[in-house]
């Protein structure tokens, strides 16, 4: 069965309780080829209230075989198995009301379509009405005294007068969902099922006819000269309505219009017979019996002498123009120009700004920042770039001595310092010199450094050099003799 059909059938037998047609209801839920346990629970209602106990209670079996953990189902069926006198069932289904209650005081079923609230006390009531009819009175009140315990609305002065009933020991009625309140299907659901126009009123898109605006459907007929024009009457259709005579409004909320002026129709007629209008920008209500249709025939594909509907017309859309660049701001005093040279790495290096003045970084010193990172992050330090048979990197203050960079260097390298030689390339030259602190004390890396940083070659001195080393001076490189033992040169090029 589609759910549609389903919904249908479901909101027409709930109209039907509504109009207290019971067999009507029980005929449209009877309809249903896969009913719900709500629609069950509706169906047991709808037996109840023609007084069918059997049938109810059949009803009810469906509904709980539907939803085994349905508190109001075992509620209501514990109310019908007494009035049958089946009592050991009936306080049975107490018990599973109170159970799937699940220690809360009250199930508010408003959300599954059931306008109705099940407290705890309700279920331990019909518990003390059960132990009323198997004549066990004690246990009633017992019942009934830890039903005055439970707290919820509702209850109001029900407990006490049980209690005197028992004292009395008089039978206490079942309590039972109220006649006519039963499952309903959720509104919006409802609303679906009605039929919607999608596609709308027809609509004159692009024509061969000059000014058609005609939107509808009718057969091929003959045109005539000019502009086409529907068979239609002029006033049929129309929201423009005129005044028949002045009318001074007498309210707040109405309109003073003159007589014969044109109106918009913007709302139907009320109780009172006023209509809702719209006249010169303006809207207000106005006396319907003083409005006559207006023909506004003539005005069609004339828009010049078009009436106005008092609704303000979209403003226009413009691309929007090109900025102006104005005048540029005024550079700020201490901002260097394009004609200033940006600061030099060696003054940075050499003469590390004051602690009260933080450095100024500007736009041209940007690339300088990216190149010197290992210089931002501490300026009384610099990075020393060792060229061994491989490379290693180390940091040390600028004020380091030579032969503790040495001794560093021989640590990293795991070789002793006394047969390590260093060596320097000077600015601009491609000639490695040996650092000459390394036997004159009171040198430090500052000399070497250059913009944070110093690259040196290292070589191992073990019997005798090793690698390829010529001997070159300042002017022109010289080979050494075959045979000859090298002594100390002026001048080094490695090649490595």
């Amino acid at each position: 069965m589609l759910y549609t059909e389903l919904l249908q059938l479901w909101d027409e037998s709930v109209q039907a309780v509504d109009a207290r047609d019971w067999q009507g209801a029980l005929n449209k839920l009877g309809q249903i080829s896969e009913p719900t346990s709500r629609t069950l629970f509706n169906t047991a209602s709808a037996h109840l209230a023609l007084g069918e106990l059997d049938l109810a209670l059949k009803a009810l079996d469906l509904t709980i075989a539907r939803d085994e953990r349905l508190a109001v189902g075992f509620f209501q069926r514990a109310a019908v198995m007494m009035q049958i006198d089946r009592l050991e069932e009936a306080l049975s289904d107490c018990i599973w009301a109170q159970k799937y209650l699940r220690g809360n005081m009250v199930i508010d079923y408003k959300q599954l379509g059931l306008r109705f609230k099940l407290y705890s006390w309700q279920a331990l009531y019909n518990a003390a009405a059960v132990y009323c009819r198997m004549g066990e009175w004690e246990r009633a009140r017992e019942v009934l005294m830890s039903a005055s315990q439970e707290r919820g609305g509702g209850r109001g002065g029900n407990i006490e007068a049980a209690l005197d009933s028992v004292v009395r020991k008089e039978v206490l009625a079942p309590l039972l969902v109220p006649e006519g309140v039963v499952f309903r299907p959720r509104r919006q659901d409802v609303e679906q099922l009605q039929q919607r126009d999608f596609l709308g009123k027809a609509k004159v898109i692009s024509s061969m006819i000059p000014n058609d605006d005609f939107g509808g459907f009718e057969p091929l007929r003959l045109q005539q000269p000019g502009f086409y024009e529907p068979k239609v009457d002029g006033a049929q259709d129309s929201r423009y309505m005129r005044m028949r005579v002045p009318y001074m409004a007498r309210s707040p909320g109405q309109l003073t219009v003159p007589g014969g002026a044109m109106v918009f129709l913007f709302g139907e007629e009320d109780r009172d017979g006023m209509a809702a209008v719209i006249y010169d920008g303006q809207r207000g209500l106005l006396p319907m019996s003083l409005l006559d249709p207006a023909d506004v025939k003539t005005s069609k594909g004339k828009k010049d002498n078009r009436y106005p509907s008092g609704i303000p017309l979209p403003p226009g859309l413009k691309p929007p123009t090109r900025p102006q660049a104005g005048p540029s701001p005024a550079a700020p005093p201490g901002a260097r120009t394009s004609d200033t040279p940006p600061p030099s790495y060696t003054t940075a290096t050499h003469a590390p700004l004051p602690a009260s003045e933080p450095p100024k970084y500007t736009a041209n010193a940007a690339s300088n920042q990216r190149t010197s990172s290992a210089q931002a992050g501490d300026v009384g330090s610099v990075v020393v770039k060792v060229h061994y048979t491989y490379t290693v990197a180390l940091s040390v203050p600028l004020d380091t001595p030579y032969h503790e960079v040495k001794e560093q260097i021989a640590q990293k390298l795991g070789q002793p310092a006394s047969q390590l030689r260093l060596r320097h390339k000077q600015h601009g030259s491609r000639v490695l010199i040996p650092l000459g602190g390394e036997v004159e004390p009171g040198c430090t890396m500052q000399e070497v450094a250059e913009a944070g940083r110093a690259t040196l070659w290292c070589q191992l001195m073990r019997n005798g050099w090793r690698g390829t080393v010529q001997e070159t001076s300042a002017s022109s490189p010289a080979a050494l003799p075959t045979g000859r033992t090298p002594t100390l040169p002026r001048a080094l090029s490695y090649k490595s």
